[in-house]
């Protein structure tokens, strides 16, 4: 029999009362205790509306990453060219620029370090939004290319694989040392990338 929760309010309510915990402490580290008492709700209620702490931490990640990708969309589009919507892109994530974000952070390296091995739906959706970014930034490069921006020869698909790799790595490594300038001279590598292909564009 499929679960219906109680209320779909009380479901949102939840949701958007729980987003900056689990995104800060993780799945693991989010105990049901800290969901009722953020909430102010008991239990019963919250089971009352999920079926598990799973579908929770599922639920939230959906939540913390439909932000994300308004922030980003929303800073993209005060940007023209696709060099300069790329460079927005990147120094998004900057230190200073990234506390926009949800609290705790970018929600994908969050839960995606977190979920490999113990929440395969969770994993599944990081892969998804992490694809997701990959294509969105795939397309920018091409349309670069088409626009005479970037090189003709510019692979698109590996730099747009590199650009995130370099963020979400970047993110990882600033987070573990408690260092966020490492982020920002990773983000100057992204940066000269793009600098990179346009300069060669233009000779």
């Amino acid at each position: 029999m499929k679960f219906t929760p109680r209320s779909e309010s009380t479901r949102q309510f939840i949701i958007e009362t729980t987003a900056g915990i689990f995104n800060r402490k993780g799945y693991a580290g989010t105990s049901m205790s800290d969901l009722t008492e953020a909430t102010r709700l008991t239990k019963g209620s919250i089971y009352g509306n999920f079926e598990n702490k799973e579908e929770v931490a599922l639920a939230v990640f959906n939540f913390n990453a439909a932000r994300r990708k308004n922030i980003i969309q929303n800073k993209l589009d005060r940007a023209t060219s696709s060099k300069d919507k790329l460079l927005a892109f990147i120094q998004l994530f900057n230190s200073t620029e990234i506390q926009v974000f949800p609290e705790g952070g970018c929600p994908l390296l969050n839960a995606g370090t977190e979920a490999d091995d113990t929440h395969e739906p969770l994993r599944q959706r990081v892969a998804e939004e992490l694809l997701s970014t990959h294509k969105d930034l795939t397309t920018l490069i091409l349309a670069g290319i088409a626009n005479g921006e970037f090189r003709s020869d510019t692979d698109a698909d590996l730099l747009a694989s590199s650009l995130v790799a370099l963020i979400q790595g970047g993110i990882f490594i600033a987070r573990t040392t408690r260092n966020p300038v490492a982020l920002d001279r990773v983000l100057e590598t992204a940066t000269h990338l793009i600098h990179q292909i346009e300069e060669k564009a233009s000779t």
